[in-house]
């Protein structure tokens, strides 16, 4: 498996990954989720030897206080292999020099919120709550 910095991206490709975790948002206007792709600040990819795409990770950051991890997604049919991992840790050695790096995924109560809980905490990740901080946002729509 390869890591690597990616600039452009396939539509259908960037379909396929975003279908196989059942991102119905996302998909119903791939070409916006490319442009945001090329938007962001950094975007990682995991490619098999034959170039495949099996995961992805983005973030926005502004490289020094601030680093968002705005999506971490591997493949269904990957999942378990330690992609989404490798991703992750990738981008907390990337971004180790700001004070804050965070991402947002389901609540803990919803089924794919309590296995992304348990991923993020055997990473070392903490809820915000947890150091006596707080997270606001607005209501996001299709929720």
């Amino acid at each position: 498996m390869r890591i690597s910095q990616e600039t452009s991206f396939d539509e259908a490709e960037i379909f396929e990954l975003y279908d196989s975790v059942g991102w119905g948002p996302w998909t119903r206007d791939i070409a916006r989720v490319c442009r945001s792709l090329v938007n962001s600040h950094l975007v990682i990819t995991a490619r098999n030897e034959s170039g495949q795409l099996l995961g992805l990770a983005r973030t926005v950051s502004d490289d020094e206080m601030v680093c968002y991890v705005q999506e971490l997604l591997v493949n269904a049919r990957f999942h378990g292999q330690g992609i989404g991992r490798r991703l992750l840790e990738h981008l907390m050695e990337r971004y180790a020099h700001c004070r804050y790096f965070m991402l947002t995924t389901d609540h803990e109560s919803t089924p794919e919120g309590l296995a992304n809980h348990a991923f993020y905490r055997r990473l070392g990740l903490i809820e915000h709550h947890e150091q006596g901080l707080s997270a606001f946002g607005l209501k996001v729509a299709d929720s």
